[in-house]
């Protein structure tokens, strides 16, 4: 029974769908869920440290639930996508309805969708990574995939790497430079991958090429089934969704640097270069990611078996609460600021 804890992770999709069909004030339910209700629950539920012994992690690793319980946000994703656009485009509603709508799906966009596409992104099946590109393209996000694993996971914690947030850097600050580094990024390194594999920019193998095409010919059908209204609602859920995404990059890594070794080459990617939480509520509605000093360390390592280090620097509240200080420049540094190692601060 206590793997279908992570039953949890679909309380956000409920909630949404819970919010468009009542409408009203309820459209906000969503937002007020994610970043009110599970900030408290973070505060009252313990951490929880414990790590699974070398039996437990084979014995999960088999079992096909855990990735089931990834497969089923793609058609939960979609579902409520053109759920809440239907609703918000064929409905007689106001405008403080629409944009708690777009705000509810944007929210799913972020937490299901790309969270999830994370996780399947690091996959070696072919099949568990088009499921995690099909889980970016509502957000318009397909370049993370490989920006993400081609780009990120090699300069972490290095001024090179746009989703590092720097010290005393702004969350605010860190959406434009995060957003447009890293899809510069993930152009250079599909046109470094073309050059080595000896293929030309209009090669079959562009897949940054494809994903332009996917991404148009997605908001070509909402504009074509929806109007122009619908346009409107996906663009706006898709900034949304991928503002989230860039809100946990700013507090995974925040004011973290790798330091250099005598040859002038960093150091390699170690447990206390990500910023890990231990709180549960935040650890089962995000699929573990919060355990992301362990997924550096081995990018591999599926979810439901990552550890907790000791020596990774501790978060004081969870994910969800983290992201909603992180709102709130001034609040953020005073708490994270002396946390940071003075080392990295100096480096």
């Amino acid at each position: 029974m206590k793997d279908l804890k992570y039953l949890a992770a679909f309380s956000i999709p409920i909630v949404a769908c819970i919010g468009i069909s009542l409408k009203g004030y309820f459209s906000y339910l969503t937002p007020v869920f994610a970043f009110v209700i599970i900030p408290l629950l973070e505060l009252v539920f313990p951490v929880d440290t414990h790590n699974l012994s070398s039996q437990e992690v084979d014995s999960k690793l088999k079992r096909k639930l855990f990735d089931w319980l990834l497969y089923l946000n793609l058609p939960l994703v979609y579902g409520l996508l053109f759920f809440g656009i239907y609703e918000a485009t064929t409905s007689t509603i106001e405008t403080y309805e629409f944009i708690g709508l777009i705000l509810s799906v944007g929210i799913v966009l972020g937490v299901n969708g790309i969270n999830v596409a994370h996780e399947l992104g690091h996959r070696q099946s072919t099949n568990e990574r088009f499921i995690g590109k099909a889980l970016l393209l509502p957000s318009l996000y397909m370049h993370f995939y490989i920006e993400h694993n081609f780009g990120h996971h090699l300069h972490a914690a290095t001024p090179e790497d746009p989703a590092t947030a720097r010290y005393n850097q702004s969350v605010y600050s860190f959406w434009i430079t995060s957003v447009f580094r890293q899809y510069g990024n993930a152009w250079n390194i599909q046109l470094k991958l073309l050059k080595n594999g000896k293929k030309g920019f209009f090669s079959a193998k562009n897949d940054m090429f494809w994903y332009i095409l996917l991404q148009i010919g997605y908001l070509f059908t909402m504009f074509a089934l929806f109007g122009t209204l619908g346009l409107i609602f996906a663009l706006s859920a898709a900034i949304i969704g991928f503002i989230l995404l860039e809100t946990v990059n700013y507090i995974e890594h925040y004011g973290l640097l790798r330091l250099k070794t005598k040859s002038g080459r960093y150091e390699r990617v170690k447990e206390i270069h990500s910023w890990n939480s231990n709180h549960v509520i935040g650890r089962i509605v995000l699929y573990e990611l919060t355990r992301h000093s362990d997924h550096h360390f081995k990018s591999s390592k599926k979810y439901q078996v990552l550890d907790c280090h000791d020596e990774s620097p501790q978060m004081p509240y969870g994910y969800p609460t983290s992201m909603v200080l992180a709102m709130l420049p001034p609040l953020w540094f005073k708490i994270m600021n002396k946390r940071v190692p003075r080392e990295m601060i100096l480096a």
